[in-house]
């Protein structure tokens, strides 16, 4: 697992695991619940475009920090094995983040961010 995601005091928490805290250069993400729009599974994400890295990691099976394109900011922090989770936003530095957790844990995470909104 390469991300630890909390929801809690009206916030949701996501937190990189390991090296990943270095590769995405965050230790933490804090959003309000209430800037917080939905999330999905979503396999399909990995063939959009991605934009400019900027800082971060980009290989072909793991991405890991800030990708701008057209003007948005998206986080990602996820590995092409584990099921992606994104995570749409408003009024924050990112208007999406993509995180991946193992397909068994993936669909609980998702119900418990959308059931609190």
């Amino acid at each position: 697992m390469n991300n630890r995601i909390e929801v809690n005091d009206k916030r949701l928490t996501i937190v990189p695991i390991g090296l990943d805290k270095l590769w995405s250069f965050k230790s933490k993400l804090s959003i309000p619940l209430d800037h917080v729009v939905g999330a999905t599974i979503d396999a399909g994400i990995w063939k959009d475009q991605k934009g400019i890295r900027n800082p971060g990691l980009g290989l072909p099976n793991k991405l890991a920090g800030t990708f701008i394109s057209q003007g948005e900011r998206t986080f990602w922090n996820a590995i092409i094995k584990d099921a992606p989770i994104v995570i749409q936003l408003h009024d924050e530095e990112f208007v999406r983040i993509v995180v991946s957790m193992p397909r068994s844990q993936a669909r609980q995470v998702v119900d418990q961010i959308n059931s609190s909104i």
